[in-house]
This record gives structure tokens, C-alpha cells and sequence, in this order.
């Protein structure tokens, strides 16, 4: 294919050679008009000078005087620039002003004498052998001359001719300084020309250069340009309105383009800010996009993901079923999967549907999937919940009824059983009011949390540390476990002095129940002084059992045991005192933590914010 050529190489090419045909034909037709009048010209001076001697020639001829007409011919010849030649009808030369007549070929079928002798002026432009050149002819008849001449017969009407000619190699010579003129002429007309049709052609072809070069810009999104002002006022005026018109095309197209812009840059806001994961499939399974909750669930990056096939990213054959169909049978697919993960399972519920674009054409399936483990957790605790505390009100209230049922069937006039079965009912009605007040003291933790409510104030930790030994001294001292603190007495901290001890009394408990005879328990307090947050962490440390490392995870929600069997057998706690630890380090912007290993000893700890003073 052939490179396209600019306008000016198109238009002023193919007029420079338009005008330099019209010059070639004009000069080549005026060169041969001028020459064909020169030629005329000397033609009609030749035949005048023969008319205007032919009077003396013929009466030279009448009174037979041959010698004096070569004579008057030569004199003539000499004064006129004129060869003279005068023929005789048979076409014998008489007299001549440049030759001897008698050494001179019969002239009697020479074009111009032929035609002369016919009655009419014989003309003709031939090369002379006599003189070596070439000549111009004109020869005129004579006639009323025959009496006088003894060798024409008279009957011959032309009696005579007179012929005069002259050299064209002067007139060849001045004809072609004219030609050259006329050359140079031209050539100057051409090059001017030539320059006024370049300019011509760069004043109409510039503008719609520039025009390009800023469509160019246009095409390239940038329409920082406009095409008006670059076009001159002697710009034609389908350029100008040209230039106008893509100007307002320019920015009709900006303003598109903009809002284009801004609504896709909002739906791709929208896209990555939803909480739901969306993942947009072509025809051939090809992923089209991806949003980052999509791709955090896949564990994915985004701008990798698009145009992978989709078992690539999603590894599930469920949902890879759900897939296929919905682009099979163009019908949505509602459904849950699970995600197996290292340590747990994610639940998400899968809404698979038809994608389509404006035209109304199906082009793939949108997949919507909401992450419903919290709510399956959720739902797993409140079952777990209910359950507990169920199973913890109804064994206390199960007892107390049965005891109370056997007082009235008569066991209550028998003082040593009733006695007893009364201090059944008292300790079982004791724990029901534990779980009560345990229950509402949570709640009143959360509510306050919630709502901001809990003022915290800086004190030092030691004798919040110390009250709560105190209090679980007398337990410690039956179950024959020793209590030790190791604490610095400049720490200070963040708290709720009440709470902070109900914390670490639930810990202290714990331990001490979970402790064999001559165990110890140690509460520990450590500064983060390489930590920038400035951190405090209360250990609390036993010896005892030690739990189960499948038990850790879930050790603080409600009403969760790891080994109820031994918790009854232990004394049978509320199963809310790790619970209410942790909602106490949430309320002192901290947090809990366990470690323990079975029949080493565990060692909880409580995270708060605090400092260590001077």
C-alpha cells in the first residue's frame, strides 16, 4: 500500500505541471504564430520589391535587353538586400544578382516558379544548393513581354517570371533569440507561479495540518487545545467552520469523557468499598474484574486476577458448579458454600446471576457473596449460649424444686433431713443469684462500653492487685495454694479501679480452683518499656492442670468449659468470669490473652494502657 501524501505535495505538484503544459502549448503556438508571420511578412516584402521592380524588368525584357537586365538585377539585388532572379516561362534563367544565369540549372519546376507561371504568386522556403543556404521564394508572373523576345512562342500568356528571395538564416537567428526570450520568459512565470501556488497550497494545506496534529491530541484523550484559534483569517471558510465544529465536538467529548470518568471512578469506589465480595465472569469464564473483598477471601491480587479463567481464582467446585449453570441455563443461583482454610472454615452465601450489557445481550454471570461466618459464629454462640445458660438455670431449679417437693411430702418433720435439704435449696438458690448477678454485671459491661460511659483514671496498680489477693486469700488458704505477687509499686494505670480487681479476682479464682495442694499462683505485672503503645500486662500464672490447646480459642465466651466434669467436681463456677475478664480489658481499650499446657500450668494474661513513674 502506498504512503499517503501530504495536500500540498498533492495539490502543488499537479499544478505546476497544469501550468507548465498551458506554458509549453502557448509558447510552442506563439513561437509558430510568430514565425508564420515573420515569414508572411517577408513574403509580402518580397513580392512588393518584385512588384515594385517588375515595371523596369519587363521593359528590359520588351526591348530585349539581356544584358542590361543582369545588369539592373545585380544593382537592384545589391541595393534592396534582395536576390533577383528573372526566369523565362520555360524556366530558363535570364538574369540573376548573385550567379551567372548561364551556369544555373532550368528553374522551370521550382514550386514557386511552377506556380508563377500558373498566373499566381509562387511562394516557397526551401535550402539553395546555388548559395548553400536556405532562402524564402517569392516569384511573380510578367506578362505583355512576348513580342520582344524571339524564343517565346506567343501564345504564352505568363512571358516572364520575377523572383526575389533572401536568406532565413537571419530570420532563424532572430526567431530563435525570440524563442529564448520567450523561454526565459516562461521559466521566470513558471517559478513565480510555482511559488504562488506553494504558498497557495501551504496556506490551505497548514491549517488542516494543525487540525490534524490537535485531532491527534483529541484522539489521545488531551483537550487542552482548540483548533479555532490556530487557523488564520485567510484560512477558507470550510476550514473555519470545520475548526469550529471539531472544537465543539472537542469539548463535547470532554465533557463526556469527564463524566464517563467520574462515573466510573464512583462505580469503582463503589465496587471496591462493598463489604460484599463480586467477582464479573465473561462467556468463556474469564474473570472481567474483581473488587478487593473478592479478592481477599481468593487471596488474589486484583490487576493479576482479570482475564484469568476463574478456576484459577476460585477453587471451590461448588461454586464453579454454580457457575457453569448459571451461564448454561441463563437462570441465578442462590446457595451457601464453605471455604476450608488453615485454621477455621468461611462461610459465604452465593448469589450467581446473568450478566448483560446495555443492548440487553448476555455477556457472563456476576457473582455476590456475602460473608456470613460472623453470623454463622453468631448463631453458633447464641445456640451455644441459650444452651449453657439453660443447662445452668435449669440444674439449680431442677434441685430446688425435687428438694422442695421431698420437704413437702413429708421429709420436712424429720429436722435432720429437712435441715439438710434446706441447705441444698440455699446453696442452689445462692448460685442461681451468682448467675444473675454474674449475667447482669456483663451486661452492664457491655452497655457501658457501648455508650462510652466508663470514666478511667490513672492509679497505681499495686494495691488494686493486693485487694484482690486479699479477697481470694481465704479460698487460696483452703485449697492449699500459695498466692505471690510480683509488682512494682510505681506502675501506674489507666482503670476503673472496681472492675480492674473484679478481673483479676475472676483470674486468681480460676487459678486457684484449676491448682492442686502446694501449687503456686503468681501475679505478675510486666511494663512494656519497649513497647511505644506503653502497654501493661497483669500475668496471671498457676501450675495447676493446664487446658487443652483446642479449648484455647474459645476459653472467654459464655458459659464455655473445657472440662465440665471437672468444673462440677471443682465447685461449679457460672462459666462467666473469663467472659467478664475480657469484656473488662475491651472497657480499658486492651485485651486477654492464654497460654497453657496440660499438666504444666497456665498463665492468662490481662493487657491494659499504663506507664511506670519515677
Amino acid at each position: 500500500m502506498l504512503k499517503p501524501k501530504k495536500l500540498v505535495w498533492q495539490i502543488f505538484p499537479a499544478n505546476v505541471l497544469t501550468i507548465l503544459i498551458v506554458i509549453v502549448a502557448a509558447g510552442w503556438y506563439g513561437a509558430a504564430s510568430l514565425q508564420e508571420f515573420y515569414l508572411h511578412e517577408k513574403e509580402t516584402d518580397l513580392e512588393a520589391r518584385a512588384n515594385l521592380i517588375s515595371l523596369q524588368v519587363k521593359e528590359y525584357l520588351r526591348e530585349g535587353r539581356i544584358a542590361g537586365l543582369r545588369d539592373y538585377s545585380i544593382r537592384a539585388g545589391r541595393i534592396s538586400g534582395t536576390r533577383v532572379t528573372v526566369i523565362a516561362a520555360d524556366g530558363k534563367v535570364l538574369a540573376d544578382s548573385n550567379e551567372d544565369p548561364e551556369v544555373m540549372d532550368n528553374h522551370r519546376f521550382r514550386q514557386e516558379v511552377a506556380q508563377a507561371v500558373t498566373g499566381s504568386t509562387g511562394k516557397s522556403k526551401r535550402y539553395s544548393r546555388t548559395v548553400e543556404e536556405n532562402l524564402l521564394y517569392v516569384a511573380i508572373p510578367l506578362t505583355n513581354v512576348a513580342p520582344r523576345l524571339a524564343d517565346v512562342p506567343p501564345q504564352t500568356i505568363i512571358d516572364a517570371v520575377l523572383r526575389t528571395s533572401v536568406s532565413v538564416a537571419s530570420m532563424d537567428k532572430t526567431m530563435e533569440r525570440t524563442r529564448m526570450r520567450i523561454l526565459f520568459g516562461f521559466m521566470v512565470g513558471l517559478v513565480l507561479a510555482g511559488a504562488v501556488i506553494m504558498l497557495i497550497s501551504r496556506n490551505i494545506s497548514r491549517p488542516l495540518e494543525q487540525m490534524t496534529r490537535t485531532a491527534g491530541q483529541f484522539s489521545r484523550g488531551d483537550f487542552s487545545e482548540r483548533m479555532l484559534p490556530l487557523v488564520k483569517k485567510s484560512a477558507s471558510l470550510e476550514v473555519v467552520t470545520l475548526a469550529g465544529s471539531m472544537d465543539r465536538m472537542a469539548e463535547m467529548l470532554d465533557e463526556k469523557i469527564q463524566a464517563i470518568l467520574t462515573q466510573r471512578n464512583q462505580l469503582e469506589a463503589v465496587f471496591s468499598s462493598m463489604v460484599e465480595a463480586v467477582i464479573a465472569i465473561d462467556v468463556e469464564e474469564r474473570v472481567i474484574s474483581i473488587n478487593a473483598a473478592a479478592a481477599h477471601i481468593f487471596a488474589v491480587e486484583r490487576q493479576t486476577a482479570k482475564g484469568r479463567i476463574v478456576q484459577q481464582i476460585v477453587r471451590n467446585v461448588q461454586l464453579q458448579q454454580q457457575i457453569g449453570h448459571t451461564l448454561t441455563t441463563k437462570e441465578p443461583v442462590v446457595d451457601e458454600i464453605i471455604l476450608q482454610e488453615e485454621k477455621s472454615e468461611r462461610f459465604l452465601q452465593t448469589n450467581v446471576v446473568p450478566l448483560s450489557n446495555g443492548a440487553g445481550e448476555n455477556v457472563g454471570v456476576l457473582v455476590v457473596m456475602n460473608d456470613v461466618t460472623k453470623l454463622r459464629q453468631l448463631e453458633n454462640v447464641r445456640r451455644d449460649f441459650v444452651a449453657n445458660v439453660s443447662h445452668e438455670l435449669r440444674t439449680p431449679i431442677t434441685s430446688i424444686r425435687g428438694y422442695v417437693e421431698t420437704l413437702l411430702d413429708g421429709a420436712i418433720d424429720i429436722r435432720e433431713d429437712a435441715v439438710k435439704f434446706l441447705e441444698i435449696v440455699l446453696h442452689h438458690s445462692i448460685r442461681l443469684s451468682t448467675i444473675i448477678d454474674d449475667l447482669l454485671s456483663l451486661s452492664k459491661i457491655e452497655e457501658e462500653s457501648k455508650q462510652g460511659n466508663r470514666v478511667l483514671q490513672k492509679e497505681v496498680l499495686l494495691p488494686v492487685i493486693e485487694a484482690a489477693v486479699q479477697i481470694c486469700r481465704l479460698k487460696a488458704d483452703q485449697a492449699g495454694v500459695t498466692v505471690s505477687i510480683e509488682c512494682p509499686g510505681n506502675i501506674v494505670v489507666e482503670m476503673n479501679p472496681t472492675l480492674l480487681e473484679q478481673a483479676i479476682v475472676n483470674l486468681l479464682v480460676n487459678a486457684i480452683t484449676y491448682s492442686r495442694k502446694g501449687d503456686r499462683v503468681t501475679v505478675q505485672v510486666e511494663t512494656g518499656e519497649k513497647d511505644p503503645e506503653g502497654k501493661v500486662r497483669i500475668i496471671v500464672r498457676d501450675t495447676g492442670c493446664g487446658i487443652a490447646a483446642e479449648h484455647l480459642p474459645r476459653l472467654f465466651e459464655r458459659f464455655y468449659r473445657s472440662d465440665k466434669a471437672r468444673s462440677r467436681a471443682q465447685g461449679g463456677g457460672t462459666g462467666l468470669g473469663l467472659a467478664i475478664v475480657r469484656h473488662i480489658a475491651q472497657a480499658h481499650e486492651g485485651g486477654v490473652e492464654v497460654k497453657s499446657v496440660v499438666g504444666k500450668g497456665s498463665e492468662f494474661t490481662l493487657i491494659v494502657n499504663g506507664c511506670r513513674t519515677s
